[in-house]
């Protein structure tokens, strides 16, 4: 840290990405000063779903890596993170899903991931609740839940971790300025605050994906898995309106967390009753009992997306000395430590533990303009 620094790396977000990015360099006994302007982010609005997906190989890269990596940390994790590992159980309604569900299958296998295959009369006796006719589904073993806020706590408290509730108006490389007109300097700066990255950097092509949630009352055993339709990977996850697809996930309290929807174009935090209507209406098709269980609240957050749906992670190419970790989607939680390693890899000058080219952010802002 050189005289007139405030730190060694400023990372600017304290949710589970900035967290992880923090005790990742913290552990390698660089000081690190995290500034959070205390906005409501995608980390205490999402479901803290571990999951592993294969849209592409990248994709499956990172969150199998990522989810390997919060297998090891699960031991520490205190029981406020409420880490359990249930598995995903991806539903098929027809023989067409069943079609995409074994091919998954094949995939995943093939990369080392548990999973099996499940027919029509196994599924109902795994999950009675679901609705009878679904043709069966893949249960990926190794998939889990977590609460992120109470994990991205706990990695920020840590030695050589300082948090500051400030908001930044400005970064120039490896200077922020705070709103009250500060500058504070370090070795490097790290934007890892998901949609708000924007306003500092308008140039970053990243687009707000609004999604609502909704918890119920206390069931407990009304469900064991994390249940998602497979139609998720075709309609919410790749469509360019409005919708909806069925995800329910059973919390350890034995409350129901139920979504998921995605809008474009909005960045209005209201719950809006049309979309919450479609969205508790889809999830009713599966599991019709629903319908009597008491919601007792409903929420959004805003996904940080890239055109391509994986994260930028990485120095800017025209900003030398900042770092970006941002566009995550709905996997952030997922790969946070995936991307801390990738992120510190890299600004350490050390090997990668991935394959970085796939991730990196001059795949949208040009070649490296500095040595």
């Amino acid at each position: 840290m050189s005289e007139g620094q405030v730190a060694d790396v400023i990372i600017i977000g304290a949710g589970i990405i900035g967290a992880a990015c923090a005790r990742t360099l913290a552990q390698r006994g660089l000081k690190v000063l995290v500034l959070d302007a205390g906005w409501h982010g995608a980390t205490a609005a999402g479901m803290g779903h571990l999951l592993v997906l294969d849209d592409n190989p990248a994709e499956l890269a990172l969150s199998q890596y990522s989810l390997q990596r919060w297998r090891e940390l699960a031991p520490a994790l205190p029981e406020a993170c409420a880490w359990r590992n249930n598995g995903t159980l991806w539903l098929a309604a027809n023989a067409e899903e069943m079609a995409v569900a074994h091919s998954k299958y094949l995939n995943l296998l093939a990369h080392g991931e548990a999973c099996e295959l499940i027919g029509r009369a196994a599924l109902h006796q795994r999950e009675p609740q679901l609705r009878e006719g679904l043709e069966g589904g893949l249960l990926i073993k190794g998939d889990g839940i977590l609460y992120a806020p109470a994990a991205a706590r706990w990695m920020l408290d840590a030695p050589n971790i300082r948090q500051q509730r400030a908001r930044v108006s400005e970064v120039d490389g490896q200077r922020v300025r705070l709103d009250d007109g500060r500058w504070l300097s370090a070795e490097a700066v790290v934007l890892a605050n998901g949609i708000q990255a924007t306003e500092l950097c308008p140039e970053l092509p990243i687009e707000a994906k609004k999604g609502h949630l909704l918890i119920t009352d206390r069931y407990p055993a009304t469900v064991t898995h994390t249940l998602v339709e497979l139609g998720y990977v075709t309609s919410a996850h790749n469509a360019s309106g409005p919708s909806v697809a069925c995800n329910i996930q059973p919390r350890p309290t034995g409350q129901l967390f139920i979504g998921a929807s995605r809008q474009f174009g909005t960045v209005d935090p209201q719950v809006e009753s049309w979309m919450l209507a479609k969205m508790l209406k889809r999830a009713v098709e599966y599991m019709p009992g629903l319908a009597q269980l008491n919601g007792i609240r409903a929420w959004t957050g805003f996904r940080a997306a890239s055109p391509d749906g994986l994260p930028l992670v990485g120095q800017h190419p025209q900003r030398k000395g900042l770092w970006l970790a941002v566009g995550h989607e709905g996997l952030g939680v997922t790969t946070a430590p995936a991307t801390a390693d990738l992120l510190v890899a890299q600004l350490l000058n050390e090997t990668s533990p991935l394959a970085p080219q796939a991730y990196l952010p001059q795949r949208f802002l040009g070649e490296p303009a500095h040595a």
